[in-house]
């Protein structure tokens, strides 16, 4: 599963809201579907400009992430780059395009995860939340806090 860091939760957490407040969503375009929509806000592209670099290869994410070459120069292959650099898999982002990850599907309320399509707007939100959600708590509990003081400081009394 991609590094629990603050990058990656903070992209996931940037996608679910953009995806539920205002994006176009169409589940069969390379920039506006489920990783299409995680990789303009990984690399700041246009949904336009990812379905473009994806065409010049054939296949669909799924294929393109089987396919990619991180030597090869292909535009398709330089966004894979920026998302893998920032903390994510190859293997994260086939799951993503059909949320199809058996630890994020698990963490999903049992009603909800039976019902989970990979090419519902709401579904996604959901999905990338959760995922969200898992790794904060993995982030979380690798901080190391300072100890706890048993006794109080002294405070030093000014006298005038």
């Amino acid at each position: 599963m991609a590094k629990s860091t603050l990058a990656v939760l903070e992209a996931l957490r940037t996608t679910a809201h953009r995806l539920q407040t205002e994006a176009p969503y169409q589940w069969g375009h390379m920039g506006s579907c489920n990783c299409g929509h995680l990789a303009q806000t990984i690399t700041h592209l246009t949904k336009a400009e990812i379905h473009a670099r994806a065409l010049q290869r054939y296949g669909d994410w799924e294929q393109q992430l089987i396919d990619y070459c991180p030597t090869s120069g292909r535009p398709f292959d330089e966004t894979i780059d920026e998302m893998l650099a920032l903390g994510f898999t190859r293997a994260d982002l086939t799951h993503l395009e059909r949320l199809s990850d058996p630890v994020i599907r698990a963490a999903i309320p049992f009603e909800r995860r039976n019902a989970l399509r990979h090419n519902q707007r709401d579904d996604v939100v959901l999905y990338l939340r959760t995922w969200a959600a898992l790794l904060e708590t993995e982030w979380a509990a690798a901080q190391s806090l300072p100890a706890l003081l048993t006794e109080p400081l002294p405070v030093a009394i000014a006298m005038h």
